[in-house]
């Protein structure tokens, strides 16, 4: 008895019947899901398999549908990217990685400014992404924890990846740093060059991975025996003009400290600036030192020693992210919350030596 032949199957110009992807999951004794995971090029399937599948496709001379695939891979979708951010260096930053990997991943990335002035604004930002036809939507801080952005985006059921969280949320999917680790060491490295007076400049309140950072750099210097003195530590805002007025605030007193460390290079940089307008040497009279690594670390003098976000890296792996959970839910696929943390690193530089005995 002959098999009812498969009338989705098309000949090719050669008059042959073209194989389906179901042909090579039988070849292969898999799914035709994995054939497609090894198809796409995702990592997540073992050596024996993705090379059992990849004979079975030479072997039927199976060629993916381009549509097809795209589809699967999310090729051609719209990502939201919804930007507030005070440093321009470290939103270009940002951008630039976003933008390198939307490239490599074949999406359209859809920009958007959020202000952050009241919950009304906030929503109508989100609602611009929606409106526009967004497959997802990726939330660097602090819109990641901005509740009227998060409701709106995640109640119209778009998937959102949240970048530089100070904490894992149960939410959605965060990509982070370990801010207090990362404020710890830099703390304990100035404790190492001998300072006790240390300034610190808060990062802005409305964002998780500003406290983190301030719970780093007392802990460590409990451990040092040093409590924290709360004269020496000054509001900031993320931004230089909020650094100008945090700096002269800590260097307008008799007795200053002999090291300042702000939550960011743009304000290290304002802290920077205000000292040598005050006369004083950095780092001789003042070290200085800062957090994310951007552009303006090194281009201020001296460079400042910072931590290293590898702010770029984390849109890119963002974007990575965003892609592969819309790719699973279109394929009926349960996605949980992920918390992937990326490595930080302390660049040492000119701007923190021993403080004058």
């Amino acid at each position: 008895m002959n098999a009812t032949p498969d009338k989705s199957r098309k000949p090719t110009r050669e008059g042959r019947v073209a194989a389906t992807i179901h042909d090579v999951a039988r070849s292969a004794g898999v799914s035709p899901m994995t054939v497609s995971r090894v198809v796409n090029g995702e990592k997540n399937v073992r050596e024996a398999t993705r090379t059992a599948v990849l004979e079975a496709v030479k072997d039927l001379q199976y060629a993916p549908n381009p549509a097809a695939r795209s589809l699967a891979g999310a090729g051609g979708a719209r990502i939201g990217l919804l930007y507030s951010n005070p440093s321009a260096a470290y939103l270009s930053e940002f951008l630039l990685g976003a933008l390198d990997e939307s490239s490599r991943k074949g999406t359209f990335l859809v920009l958007e400014k959020c202000e952050i002035s009241d919950a009304a604004s906030d929503r109508a930002a989100a609602r611009k992404l929606i409106q526009g036809g967004v497959a997802g939507a990726i939330l660097p801080s602090p819109l990641c924890e901005t509740p009227a952005v998060v409701d709106e985006l995640l109640g119209a059921n778009i998937p959102c990846i949240a970048v530089a969280t100070g904490i894992a949320r149960a939410d959605m999917s965060c990509v982070r740093i370990d801010d207090f680790a990362a404020a710890y060491e830099m703390t304990r490295y100035l404790l190492s060059l001998g300072h006790r007076r240390i300034g610190f400049i808060k990062g802005h309140p409305n964002t998780t991975s500003s406290g983190q950072r301030q719970l780093g750099f007392e802990a460590a210097l409990e451990e040092a025996g040093c409590k924290a003195d709360r004269s020496l530590m000054a509001q900031g805002y993320f931004s230089y003009r909020s650094g100008l007025d945090a700096a002269e605030k800590l260097l307008a007193g008799r007795t200053i400290p002999t090291a300042i460390f702000a939550s960011n290079d743009d304000m290290a940089a304002a802290v920077v600036s205000v000292a040598h307008r005050r006369g004083l040497d950095v780092p001789q009279d003042l070290s200085v030192v800062g957090f994310d690594d951007t552009a303006i670390a090194s281009t201020v003098w001296p460079e400042l020693t910072t931590i290293r976000q590898p702010v770029a890296a984390m849109a890119e792996t963002a974007l990575d992210l965003i892609v592969g959970e819309i790719r699973r839910r279109k394929a009926g696929v349960q996605v949980e919350p992920q918390d992937h943390l990326i490595a930080h690193a302390l660049i040492k530089r000119q701007s923190a030596v021993a403080p004058k005995s």
